[in-house]
């Protein structure tokens, strides 16, 4: 599960639940944690060592932050906010509990096809490449948002079945590798990409993906749950280039009914009011015997801000 804030309400909800969760430090935190460490060592004791019976997996320090977007300013904040959570974490003994990371999207890699030839946009590698360096250091995951959706609408609608995991056969090969989805050529891209930055063996979560059900074309409510259901099936298995299970959580939940455009806020398997959407099955869960937890496949996104215009 993920969470976009330490909405304390949320948090209280998940004491004793055994469900791993990334919690998220907001983009509007990222200047006071990076310029004081003492602001980070109060935010890990308020919003993870007071809930010690929580199973944290992540620390999401920033969300989609760039120098190519509209949190540009954030940019310099990120990674110096990173290693202040990590010292924090370190001096409460949660350090090997506890990953830390930040979260980016797809559309950092530019070029992106073919898979192999991607690479980190010129824009944003002196952002990332620190970044990419650091976990590497601490041994922590590069977390990505990865919609196909969004890469779709420009495409032809003959795709439709590329996009959404029900193309039967193959759509092309690359360096031996043969590709019949979207969102397996967007992930290998972006492997691709880190290992142009030197970070070959990083790992990668995909910390957010989904397909609108309403506000645009092809945005409906049996294209989201193809797409929803069968990226639980598909993620068991990895990519082309990375087979195995790839830890993937579905954006989101709920719908946010004060994003714009309207595609945006219909990203939810349900409302606000909780009015079902579509039910999304085989959420598959299996018991780790010699480390005693639970892990999960595929994980449904809760946004805790919902009903705020964020």
């Amino acid at each position: 599960m993920r969470i976009y804030d330490p909405d304390q309400a949320t948090l209280e909800a998940l004491r004793d639940s055994n469900i791993e969760l990334m919690l998220g430090v907001p983009n509007s935190d990222l200047q006071s944690l990076a310029n004081d460490a003492n602001a980070a060592n109060t935010w890990v004791t308020n919003n993870v060592q007071n809930f010690a019976n929580v199973n944290f997996r992540y620390i999401a320090v920033g969300n989609e932050v760039s120098p190519t977007n509209g949190d540009a300013d954030k940019v310099s904040f990120v990674l110096p906010a990173m290693r202040n959570i990590q010292a924090a974490l370190a001096s409460a003994g949660l350090q090997d509990q506890i990953k830390v990371s930040t979260a980016t999207y797809n559309g950092l890699a530019n070029p992106s096809y073919p898979p192999s030839h991607g690479s980190f946009d010129t824009g944003v590698q002196s952002f990332l490449d620190p970044i990419i360096g650091y976990l590497v250091s601490i041994g922590s995951p590069l977390l990505v948002n990865v919609y196909p959706y969004f890469s779709f609408v420009d495409m032809q609608p003959d795709k439709l079945s590329y996009a959404t995991f029900t193309k039967t056969d193959v759509e092309f090969t690359d360096n031996g590798l043969s590709y019949s989805n979207l969102f397996d050529a967007i992930v290998d891209a972006t492997y691709a990409a880190l290992e142009k930055a030197g970070a070959p063996n990083l790992g990668i979560v995909i910390s957010e993906s989904g397909w609108p059900s309403a506000g645009a074309t092809y945005a409906t409510i049996d294209n989201a749950k193809t797409y929803n259901q069968n990226l639980i099936n598909h993620v068991k298995n990895g990519t082309p280039k990375k087979p195995g299970a790839l830890e993937t959580y579905i954006f989101a939940m709920f719908n946010e009914n004060l994003k714009s455009p309207e595609m945006r806020r219909i990203l939810g398997c349900s409302s606000p009011t909780n009015s079902q959407l579509m039910t999304l099955i085989s959420l598959k869960r299996s018991n780790n015997q010699a480390n005693m937890y639970y892990t999960y496949e595929t994980v449904l996104v809760y946004d805790s801000r919902t009903n705020k215009d964020n």
